[in-house]
């Protein structure tokens, strides 16, 4: 949020300022007497709230809600963050009769208050949506399969924070033949967007299914079903190696550090080897029913269906296998039995 200072003195003219601190009607009284000295007031060090005017209330507490309800300073903008300095606080208090002095105000330590305007922000998903939805009822397109790729990116937007509602287009300019996009978006019951419409432009590209990591998943690491979604992504000129389906990526093996929200392709996940290069492995010769066991050495990894060379550790004789399970590999006696090499 952009962070700003509320200087008291310039905005002394705003309406809700000279009303804070105009004095008291002639032959009135002030709204209460000053506080006892043994009844100090609590300022409060922040404060968030959602209307544009900050009422002594809102900075001190344990005021009448009489006294609280006067207004006291100009709010900062929807989304924003100001200050007021602690010795304005204490002048506007003291020309209203809540206050003698500072001496009646606990300020625990602070030097000035930080004042946050709520609201709500709208997302560039929010725009697409309100754009999508107003194509299907004015242009009967269905923009289901298109992401909008919006021109500068997502528009800076916020709104008063109490709505929940939807954007909705003013209006709305559509190409068919390009796919552009033009038009203005509002937020039914909001001022901010009554006065400044949220303008949009863009173009509609056409999406496809893709799985992405949830998480950050270290190279190494075995896929599980938790770790990964499928997502509308746009079509790029590199889209024939990317992976659609949640199955081709469980229970594989990252070969590297596969960043959240990334699109997987096939070069970055393996299927796991259960044999590693240089691993002691059992070989399993069987044919016409017999079957025969022996130690070996993996010459390189694989995965199960995987075909590895392995080295009989007696005879020296390397052979063709398939691996079958961790540490297991069989090798038969229609070619993937025969000697490859001799050592």
């Amino acid at each position: 949020m952009i962070r700003s200072t509320l200087i008291i003195a310039a905005l002394a003219a705003l309406p809700a300022m000279a009303l804070a601190q105009a004095p008291a009607p002639a032959g009135a009284t002030a709204s209460t007497t000053a506080p006892a000295a043994t009844a100090k007031l609590r300022l409060k060090p922040d404060l968030t709230l959602s209307r544009d005017i900050v009422g002594f209330g809102d900075l001190i507490t344990g005021l009448s809600p009489q006294d609280a309800a006067l207004p006291a300073f100009r709010a900062p903008a929807l989304g924003d963050t100001g200050t007021i300095q602690v010795a304005r606080i204490v002048d506007a208090a003291v020309k209203h009769g809540l206050l003698r002095d500072a001496q009646d105000l606990d300020s625990q330590g602070v030097a000035q208050v930080v004042v946050t305007r709520a609201a709500r922000r709208i997302t560039g998903l929010d725009v697409e949506a309100a754009v999508k939805s107003a194509l299907l009822e004015r242009f009967g397109f269905d923009g289901r399969a298109f992401a909008l790729l919006l021109d500068g990116g997502a528009p800076s937007v916020v709104v008063e924070p109490e709505l929940t509602g939807d954007l909705t287009a003013l209006d709305l300019n559509y190409d068919a033949r390009t796919r552009r996009v033009t038009g203005r978006l509002t937020m039914p019951g909001s001022a901010a967007t009554r006065l400044k419409p949220v303008r949009v432009s863009g173009q509609l590209v056409e999406t496809a299914e893709v799985v992405v990591p949830l998480r950050t998943i270290a190279r190494g690491e075995t896929l599980r079903p938790s770790d990964v979604t499928i997502e509308r992504r746009p079509r790029d000129a590199q889209f024939n190696d990317v992976l659609g389906e949640m199955k081709a990526a469980i229970g594989k093996v990252a070969k590297r550090t596969l960043v959240a929200g990334s699109v997987l392709r096939s070069g970055d996940v393996q299927r796991e080897e259960v044999v590693g290069r240089g691993d002691i492995v059992t070989i399993v010769y069987e044919a016409r029913g017999i079957a025969i066991s022996l130690r070996g050495r993996a010459n390189e990894a694989g995965a199960i269906g995987d075909s590895i060379a392995i080295t009989n550790i007696q005879s020296k004789r390397v052979l063709q296998g398939t691996v079958t399970g961790p540490g297991r590999v069989n090798v038969s006696p229609h070619g993937g039995g025969q000697i490859a090499a001799a050592r």
